[in-house]
């Protein structure tokens, strides 16, 4: 089974498919729905709706207050260069590294085979024979590498 984040994910990702890239949402109503605490709600949007995967999210208040959720289309080469220079910088994190290879992915800049070998070659495994200060740094410039490799 699924756990909740990724089903409350799957949920606004197929909105969002449906509405074209654009939706509003109501936290309380959502979360009714899946019967989860509000806050649930939050922590998919904060994780899984961020600008580095592709969207941008206002909150609403007042009158029962709503989210809305906007997918960004990109420019490919205007991305690329945001990307390299602000998103991944000198250090980045295996987490970083991983949800910007699935936001390239869903943006369909990258194929599901790049996907996976952003991930093995950006992997805390794969780069435990360096140490932990320099570790993010080396990530950052493979990420960068393989990107550019594959988008140019």
């Amino acid at each position: 089974m699924s756990r909740i984040s990724d089903l409350i994910e799957k949920f606004i990702s197929d909105m969002i498919e449906e509405s074209k890239g654009v939706v509003e949402i109501q936290r309380n109503e959502m979360a009714n729905y899946f019967d989860c605490a509000p806050s649930q709600i939050n922590y998919v949007l904060m994780t899984r709706f961020t600008t580095e995967r592709g969207y941008f999210i206002e909150s609403r208040r007042g009158g029962g207050g709503c989210i809305k959720i906007t997918r960004i289309d990109i420019d490919k080469d205007d991305y690329l260069m945001n990307m390299l220079s602000t998103s991944i910088g000198d250090s980045i994190n295996k987490e970083g590294a991983f949800a910007l290879a699935e936001a390239l992915y869903k943006q369909k800049l990258i194929d599901r085979n790049t996907v996976n070998i952003l991930k093995a070659a950006t992997d805390d495994s794969t780069l435990s024979k360096v140490g932990k200060p320099y570790r993010d740094n080396l990530r950052a410039e493979i990420l960068k590498a393989v990107i550019v490799a594959a988008l140019v």
